[in-house]
């Protein structure tokens, strides 16, 4: 007797099965994205936070530097006017600095002038190629910290008063006599971490 073999039947997805599937991987997916952005975003805020750190400790350690090695020299101006080795007033500072290395071994000299103040919310320092300047010497500008809403600087006399300018406005004989304060005081107020002060000793 001769059998016919049954036909095997094959089963596949209905259609609501695919939407489900299809609806349940939407939903993973977006709850994946979800995760994988807001580790990127933390991330991003991780290396920005970073970025502005490194640029703050490397200004404090510039500012650190140049009153280190602060000199008793004063300079002309572009106008010809005679100004002390150190210069500043309650939101900027100018001075003289020794230590400026010449490896090219150029004829000039060791000695260096450089500023600190802030320009449309950026701390910027300055500096000079030459110390007597004339009326077209123009300073060297490097952009150090973004987002400064204060910059205020301070100075502390030989008596251990502050005094808002440099040289003071009005100075006692041995006061007058001492072209440096005893130490500067600088305090930047920034848009992200608030205020930050730090003392320099001058001398």
């Amino acid at each position: 007797m001769n059998r016919l073999a049954s036909p095997i039947r094959q089963h596949g997805f209905t259609l609501l099965e695919l939407l489900v599937a299809i609806a349940v991987f939407a939903v993973v997916a977006l709850l994946a994205y979800g995760g994988l952005a807001s580790v990127l975003d933390a991330r991003e805020d991780t290396a920005a936070a970073a970025q502005r750190l490194r640029a703050l400790q490397l200004t404090m350690l510039m500012l650190q530097r140049d009153l280190d090695q602060v000199a008793p020299r004063g300079i002309r101006d572009e106008y010809g006017d005679n100004k002390p080795a150190l210069h500043g007033g309650a939101d900027w500072i100018e001075l003289t600095r020794g230590g400026w290395s010449n490896p090219a071994d150029q004829a000039r000299s060791q000695l260096q002038r450089v500023a600190y103040a802030v320009r449309e919310r950026t701390l910027i320092r300055a500096h000079w190629q030459v110390l007597d300047r004339a009326q077209d010497s123009a300073p060297l500008e490097a952009p150090l910290l973004e987002r400064v809403a204060v910059l205020r600087v301070r100075f502390l006399d030989a008596n251990r008063e502050w005094q808002e300018a440099w040289p003071p406005l009005a100075q006692d004989e041995a006061a007058a006599a001492d072209p440096l304060p005893l130490g500067v005081e600088l305090t930047v107020e920034l848009e992200q971490w608030g205020r930050v002060t730090r003392l320099f000793r001058v001398r």
